[in-house]
């Protein structure tokens, strides 16, 4: 799997609108408060565009691209860590998530109301943001009640663990996220245990109409020049407008899309900023006659990397046989390419490289 996204905002942003152009996954969208109960799920594969350059010529009998898993979760609203609304229990179901995309909306619509009456952007992340860390309080909280008795009857780990409890306790009483903070080593592993929400990578979804599309209103600037102040990314999707695409064949899309000058869909746009802020990488391996995309972390060791595939091929990894993408789409053939000394022998301290066709060598 590529990663895994949890998309979050007020009512009546779009989320759900947003999820179905993503995923095509007919989660019901109207327009009221509380349209999403149950948590929306849907798995996408990730468009990849070398996977089929490498099809192309290798002409495989199966071809397996990695994917990304959306939950599209209730809205929230202002005092939700209280009960308000439906309350912030559904939160739960992306504490697990690898990334957090906030759908912000920079759209107006008569018929669709909004929260607070008005369309403010930031006035609007302010308040997912500070429901957010009033969520990840109320699981420090239970967490640190817990471990309070055990330190009490002399468990020496829960020291440590308190310790770093309080720590994210502070930061997060001073209205920042739990992703401010630095651990390393069992800080780290302590931290990480907890799943805060605040603690993952956020970007912003600009849901606009059609218009902004090519032009930036008010809206749209304000929510820009916020991302940019924080040090965030945005992807820009008119929801509506992806939602009627996604029911077009594929060339009606693009032609559509080239008319409006938008590049891509907003799966691509979303995907592409996702593996940017979580540092992902994709390798391919050609098995048999299965071409398949996997995805792991900048920097990972080729050990590890075979080890997605199965356990005993990290268990039992001798090398790794490597030819980078554009090697392999000028030579046509892994043959050409051993033969020119573009196909490479690498060991245990090889990192993973994007683009990287591999053949992992192992004893079983």
């Amino acid at each position: 799997m590529g990663f895994r996204c949890g998309i979050v905002g007020l009512p009546n942003v779009g989320k759900s609108t947003l999820f179905n152009a993503l995923t095509a996954a007919g989660a019901e969208v109207a327009s009221y408060r509380f349209c999403t109960i149950n948590p929306n799920i849907g798995i996408v594969p990730v468009p990849d565009k070398r996977l089929e350059d490498i099809a192309k010529i290798i002409h495989p009998k199966k071809m397996i691209p990695t994917t990304l898993e959306f939950f599209d979760i209730a809205g929230l609203v202002k005092g939700a860590s209280k009960g308000e609304g439906l309350g912030n229990q559904f939160l739960d179901h992306i504490r697990n998530v690898d990334a957090i995309a906030h759908a912000v909306r920079c759209f107006k619509n008569e018929n669709v109301a909004h929260d607070f009456g008005s369309i403010d952007p930031v006035r609007d992340i302010e308040v997912i943001h500070t429901e957010l860390i009033l969520s990840d309080l109320q699981t420090l909280e239970r967490r640190m009640a817990k471990t309070e008795k055990m330190h009490r009857v002399g468990a020496k780990e829960a020291t440590l663990e308190l310790e770093v409890y309080r720590e994210v306790q502070s930061v997060l009483n001073q209205g920042h996220g739990a992703g401010s903070l630095q651990m390393t080593g069992e800080k780290e592993t302590i931290f990480s245990d907890l799943h805060l929400i605040t603690a993952k990578p956020v970007f912003y979804v600009a849901n606009v109409d059609q218009k902004e599309l090519r032009e930036e209103g008010p809206c749209l600037k304000a929510l820009t020049d916020w991302s940019q102040k924080e040090g965030k990314r945005m992807v820009l999707i008119c929801g509506d407008l992806e939602a009627e695409l996604a029911e077009l064949k594929e060339e009606e899309r693009e032609e559509f899309r080239k008319e409006l000058g938008l590049e891509g869909s907003s799966l691509d746009r979303l995907v592409q900023v996702g593996y940017e802020i979580l540092s992902l990488v994709t390798f391919y391996t050609t098995v048999s006659s299965e071409l398949r995309a996997w995805t792991v972390s900048k920097g990972t060791p080729a050990p590890k990397a075979a080890g997605k595939i199965h356990s005993d091929m990290e268990k039992g990894f001798i090398r790794a046989e490597v030819i980078s993408f554009s090697d392999f789409i000028i030579c046509k053939s892994e043959h050409i390419a051993r033969e020119k000394g573009l196909l490479r022998s690498e060991g245990k301290e090889y990192l993973i490289r994007d683009g990287d066709i591999i053949h992992f060598r192992f004893n079983v």
